[in-house]
């Protein structure tokens, strides 16, 4: 299965297709909390910067969530993992949480992990697999945009020196990330896909 809902048959129901009342199954919901959990375990390994916006590995994770289970469930992974940083779990880099991470200044790149994850999803399930990355590096664009904006309201700076601060020092980083994340999920994704478990 890939990003769309299952389309189920009159037939009878295989084991591993069972759907709740929501329409998911069973796999999509240890998916989804799976790589929630892989978000928040790569965003631990963090290297401190001057400007207070650490180097992670969270472009990475986002990256390969959104290609690993398509736009779906890879942006409904996102959205949980931001939910439990939001409400205290320390899923955040630093091992920090709480809804006050979210407006501060580092707060719209994590609000932009939601487009980065939809576009990248998206981006793996178009055939021609170089226009989906660059799909996918554009999420990282929306992303950056995101925290560059709230960073600069926030900081009270203007957009360039708020862009050369908290996103150009990080751009290229994220950009092979977006790449690396490309390479990866989508191996991950073909051997889940040939596994039967998406």
């Amino acid at each position: 299965m890939s990003g769309n809902m299952k389309q189920f048959s009159n037939g009878p129901m295989k084991k591993d297709e069972k759907v709740n009342r929501t329409g998911i199954t069973t796999v999509e919901i240890v998916s989804v909390g799976m790589f929630a959990a892989v978000l928040a375990v790569l965003s631990q390994i963090a290297i401190p910067m001057p400007t207070g916006l650490p180097i992670t590995l969270q472009t990475f994770a986002v990256a390969l969530t959104g290609v690993v289970l398509s736009w779906r469930l890879g942006t409904a992974s996102t959205l949980v993992y931001i939910l439990l940083g939001a409400v205290g779990v320390p899923v955040f880099a630093e091992f920090s949480g709480g809804i006050q991470i979210l407006l501060n200044y580092s707060g719209g790149f994590i609000w932009g992990f939601i487009m980065m994850a939809l576009l990248c999803g998206i981006g793996t399930q178009m055939k021609n697999k170089i226009g989906g990355t660059l799909l996918g590096i554009v999420g990282l664009f929306a992303c950056h945009l995101f925290g560059v904006i709230q960073f600069m309201i926030v900081m009270k700076m203007g957009f360039l020196e708020s862009f050369l601060m908290a996103s150009a020092p990080y751009l290229i980083k994220d950009v092979i990330s977006v790449i690396l994340g490309f390479v990866v999920g989508s191996a991950i994704r073909a051997r889940l896909i040939k596994a039967g478990l998406l």
